[in-house]
């Protein structure tokens, strides 16, 4: 069983983006990304902070703003906007979940699609299921299969079973899987928890990709003998023998699944280095654009 290093992936992603933020640098061009974050959910403001040290270490510019949980959305809106006209910035995330009075949708509709560097803008949507490269893709869906190419796990004609239908991971994964070309050409079904005899559809797979957002859902009776498991999950789970008093486990019960496994991702240290580093891929790639538009 091959243990998939996310954090040793990233650190050479982040080391290729670097490289090229530096020849940006050389050109007059900083990239920069713009993150806002309405309330005070605390997994959102560590988010947060990771990402702008992220930005930090890489050499690109960096913004945040930390706006109160009664901001309205009409100057959450304003404020978008006002970051759709700045230059400086070439990427721009509103960090998701927003508080209750919040229409999310709306808020995302409102990013320019060239500075959606999160790839959930309608348009970016689109351009990902028309195979148009000149989108940007979301995050986590990218960083999965940027672990199955770096880890040389083939995906033509592979069975892929994705666990989980969200605009977030799970359409946006079966997308990238199925377009033509390198972490492509494969064989994508979509499951989740309405489908009938879930265990034997999971089973079926060559690579299971779980993105359910329950823990430990995914038992060793979903897995084949030899899969490839990309455990997407991230949830904290009580556990009185931790200084924390609980712990991050992923979708996949770890322990039970990686014996039969191929490959398998941990949690953490797995796909959540990787969903950062390509935020920060994105929003240079967001830049080198704009360089060669002469915007």
């Amino acid at each position: 069983m091959e243990l998939i290093d996310g954090k040793a992936i990233a650190q050479k992603i982040n080391a290729e983006t670097k490289a090229v933020v530096a020849e940006l640098k050389a050109r007059g061009r900083v990239p920069g990304l713009a993150v806002v974050l309405v309330g005070e959910d605390p997994a959102s403001r560590a988010y947060v902070r990771s990402k702008d040290k992220m930005c930090q270490e890489l050499g690109m510019h960096s913004v945040k703003y930390e706006l109160p949980a009664t901001t309205s959305q009409q100057d959450l809106i304003a404020r978008v906007r006002q970051l759709n006209a700045d230059p400086a910035i070439h990427g721009i995330l509103v960090q998701s979940p927003p508080p209750a009075h919040i229409d999310e949708r709306a808020v995302i509709e409102s990013i320019d699609p060239a500075k959606d560097v999160d790839g959930f803008h309608p348009v970016n949507v689109a351009k990902l299921a028309l195979g148009d490269s000149d989108g940007f893709v979301p995050c986590t869906p990218l960083g999965c299969q940027r672990l199955l190419i770096e880890s040389g796990i083939e995906t033509a004609g592979a069975h892929v079973v994705v666990l989980g239908r969200s605009m977030i991971v799970g359409k946006p994964m079966a997308l990238l899987l199925m377009q033509k070309g390198r972490g492509g050409d494969a064989t994508v079904t979509v499951a989740h928890s309405r489908t009938r005899n879930l265990a034997e559809v999971c089973r079926s797979a060559d690579i299971l990709i779980a993105a359910i957002g329950r823990p430990h859902f995914v038992r060793k009776d979903f897995v084949k003998d030899g899969a490839v498991v990309i455990d997407v999950g991230i949830n904290r789970v009580d556990d009185p023998g931790s200084p924390k008093g609980s712990r991050l486990v992923g979708d996949v019960h770890f322990d039970e699944v990686a014996p039969k496994c191929r490959a398998i991702t941990p949690v953490p240290g797995g796909v959540g280095p990787m969903t950062i580093a390509m935020l920060m891929a994105n929003t240079v790639e967001s830049c080198r654009r704009s360089a060669s538009r002469g915007a």
